[in-house]
């Protein structure tokens, strides 16, 4: 499956573009905001175009062109103010939904956050990021793709242990390694039992595989 990554350069992008690379039943193309960072993908051998999540939709129709998958990672970071996180969280993922469709790719992998369904559940002081993936994970499921809305909880940079924890609907708060966000979205695209669906996801103690075949 060729899949286009959007949000390459970001952590979790990355460990997706890694993985995508050594994979036998994938082939990786990554989108990027800068040109200095597809010559660093290209110098790794790695299929890359640029395309900007706040500028015209045709240039992600293009990108997407001739891909069977796209995986969503992108976000405005907290750094940035909520202006931003509407314009890339939202509006920005809504016009990748928009451009898959255009380009004729079926299948979506969306990278959300933990709970981002529940509004009783948000974080009062990052309100604005759980509004953003909210609606955009709404506009995937009301879309005509083939979509996996995966909701990781609190975001860690320590090497990931393959074991998750995954539920449509977790009681509990958690934290999982960027790595096996990853891990988790890769295993996701060709996993029929992840088709239409939506999961919250935390570190845990079964595997990858496992835990998705159990959804």
């Amino acid at each position: 499956m060729k899949v286009l990554v959007v949000g390459a350069n970001g952590q979790i992008g990355q460990h997706v573009v890694k993985q995508l690379q050594s994979s036998d039943e994938h082939t990786v193309r990554a989108m990027v905001r800068k040109e200095e960072q597809a010559e660093e993908l290209k110098k790794k051998g790695i299929d890359a175009v640029i395309a900007n999540l706040e500028g015209n939709k045709k240039s992600i129709v293009k990108a997407a062109k001739g891909c069977e998958a796209v995986v969503f990672t992108a976000g405005s970071g907290g750094k940035t103010g909520p202006d931003k996180t509407l314009l890339v969280d939202l509006d920005g993922a809504v016009k990748t939904i928009e451009a898959a469709e255009e380009a004729g790719v079926d299948r979506y992998v969306m990278v959300s956050a933990l709970q981002a369904n529940n509004r009783e559940n948000w974080n009062e002081k990052i309100r604005h990021y759980y509004v953003a993936k909210h609606y955009a994970d709404r506009m995937l499921q009301a879309s005509n793709l083939n979509y996996t809305i995966v909701r990781p909880g609190g975001l860690l940079n320590e090497p990931g242990t393959g074991k998750v924890n995954i539920s449509e609907n977790m009681e509990e708060r958690g934290a999982v390694p960027r790595q096996d966000v990853a891990s988790t979205v890769v295993a996701a695209l060709p996993e029929e039992n992840t088709y239409k669906r939506a999961f919250d996801l935390i570190s845990g103690d079964k595997t990858i595989a496992e835990s998705l075949k159990n959804l």
